[in-house]
């Protein structure tokens, strides 16, 4: 069974990087048409997708976050890594990672999801 884990760190200052990174245990990041994504809730909002990577290695970005943001992915240790900068206030959330086979166009088809980890800007 697939799980994946974030993990990162929860306090951020206001301008610097955000970075986190998930390990996926009983599957490969390299399976074949599999897709992982970074999805986002801030307070009182709903799911936003942040970006993601497939298993191709080709990485997808949400272009509200104005190339802010980096994945990239490590397949010796199975794992994949948001960075996004310049961070504000508006970047607390509570961040997930998610995979699933094929390239999701709804949080309802994604198969995996991480536990999720807050993320809290400030200063």
């Amino acid at each position: 069974q697939v799980q994946l884990q974030e993990s990162g760190p929860g306090l951020v200052k206001p301008s610097q990087t955000l970075a986190l990174t998930c390990i996926i245990s009983g599957g490969s990041i390299t399976s074949k048409y599999y897709y992982w994504s970074w999805i986002r809730q801030s307070p009182g909002k709903g799911l936003q997708w942040v970006g993601g990577t497939d298993w191709s290695d080709s990485t997808y970005y949400n272009p509200s976050l104005k190339g802010r943001t980096s994945i990239s992915r490590d397949t010796s240790k199975n794992q994949f890594t948001l960075q996004l900068s310049s961070v504000t206030n508006e970047d607390t959330a509570v961040y997930y990672c998610a995979g699933g086979n094929g390239i999701p166009t709804a949080f309802d088809e994604y198969i995996y999801w991480g536990q999720g980890t807050q993320v809290t800007v400030s200063s």
